[in-house]
């Protein structure tokens, strides 16, 4: 009787007290599936986060707005899901805390690791949610400078037009005409005053180079043209300006321009199309293709024309350049490449007078002349004439001048004795 009592009835401690261990564990078996269950969601959930914040992040470098919009809205919602896991695991978190299990224990000490993880994450998120605000400032920015520019390069455009430095047919495309010439007494004015500036820029080093090479500059300039009166001693810079022009400038009415090419017979369009193929390049690129052309022979008459061996030998201590450009080549010292830029200049200058229908014609202002202020120019500026019947005479030329159809392109002229205001 009393072992099938016992059968009956529940067990009994050792204190006496009822045990039922077959209902207890099912409901411990549930709660710690439920628990893992979520843990693993969390996990998984956790990797998902990693994956979108290493895509947010891949999406900066390069920038991408259409990729980081993307993995914004992707960590958004992981992160709306891990929120959800989080007040799920604070309902089921009493229930594992009151555990006694050491494997519970364990799940609580990497929920709670998970939990530091995914405040870290957000923290990150949230920074770079920051970067995408600053990112969309600067992109409006930026948006408002290209439309300024857009609106500057119209205007740039219109002034290029009207300079005829730029020509645009209906249905060209951009591209292909924002550069493009047409030839006209404006583009040819914009040729005479960058061959001026060249002229100038290349008498400060030959000036710099006489002077390091002990020259007596008072006595050079005097022999250039003696009859000159300085009103101030830096004026006798453009003894060396003149004397420069009429070398580059002589034979310029000449249609082969001083190089020995037989029977040149150019159209007006041939001269143009020359014109046009080297305006842009580099002068010793040009020259490197081809050192004996049209314009490699120019190039070294001017240069030898220019450049006395005596002059030479003084400079470099020999006359080995002038020896090498005399045999045909070009040098890539700095000195010979200025004289480059020079050369260059004075030649589109050439190709493009002889562009025009009838050819642009120069004409030349010799010492002693009548001052005209319709064909000559100062320059000197701030010139204080007197009021006498005699008209101040010219000292130099030092830019010839150019008749383009009807149109005068003044010669630039120093004038001998006249004083200038300071």
């Amino acid at each position: 009787m009393l072992r099938a009592g016992l059968k009956e009835n529940p067990c009994h401690d050792s204190n006496n007290q009822k045990v039922y261990p077959q209902p207890m564990d099912e409901a411990a078996n549930r709660n710690k599936e439920s628990i893992e269950t979520l843990v693993s969601k969390i996990f998984n959930n956790i990797s998902s986060l990693k994956a979108a914040y290493i895509q947010l992040q891949d999406a900066h470098t390069p920038y991408d707005p259409e990729k980081i919009q993307a993995a914004d809205k992707l960590v958004i919602g992981e992160l709306m899901r891990l929120s959800e896991l989080k007040h799920a695991y604070r309902e089921q978190k009493p229930k594992l805390t009151s555990s006694s299990s050491p494997q519970d224990s364990r799940l609580v000490s990497e929920i709670q690791e998970q939990q530091s993880l995914l405040k870290t994450y957000e923290v990150m998120v949230k920074k770079f949610q920051s970067q995408i605000q600053n990112r969309d400032t600067e992109i409006l920015q930026l948006q408002q400078q290209i439309q300024e520019a857009q609106q500057r390069k119209v205007k740039l455009e219109k002034k290029l037009k009207q300079r005829g430095l730029l020509s645009r047919e209906p249905g060209d495309s951009e591209e292909d005409n924002f550069f493009s010439i047409e030839l006209t007494p404006s583009l040819f004015a914009s040729a005479v005053e960058t061959a001026y500036k060249a002229i100038h820029d290349f008498s400060k080093p030959l000036i710099n180079m006489m002077k390091a090479a002990g020259w007596d500059l008072d006595a050079a300039a005097n022999a250039i043209e003696s009859s000159v009166v300085y009103v101030r001693r830096p004026h006798k810079k453009y003894a060396f300006e003149a004397h420069i022009c009429q070398r580059m400038f002589s034979g310029f009415e000449e249609e082969s321009f001083c190089v020995d090419t037989g029977d040149l017979n150019v159209s007006n369009e041939g001269f143009f199309h020359q014109f046009l193929a080297i305006r842009a390049m580099d002068p010793l690129d040009v020259l490197s293709q081809n050192p004996d052309s049209i314009f490699g022979r120019f190039c070294r008459n001017k240069y030898l024309s220019i450049i006395h061996p005596k002059m030479e030998s003084s400079f470099f201590g020999n006359v080995d350049q002038r020896n090498y450009v005399k045999s045909g080549g070009h040098p890539r010292t700095p000195f010979y490449q200025a004289f480059l830029k020079l050369a260059k200049s004075i030649w589109l200058l050439h190709r493009l007078a002889n562009s025009f229908e009838p050819n642009v014609k120069v004409f030349q202002v010799r010492s002693g002349t009548e001052y005209s202020e319709v064909y000559m120019g100062s320059v000197v500026k701030n010139l204080i004439l007197s009021d006498d019947e005699h008209r101040p005479k010219v000292g130099l030329m030092v830019m010839p001048g150019f008749m383009v159809g009807g149109s005068v392109i003044q010669s630039q002229v120093y004038l001998s004795g006249v004083d200038c205001a300071e």
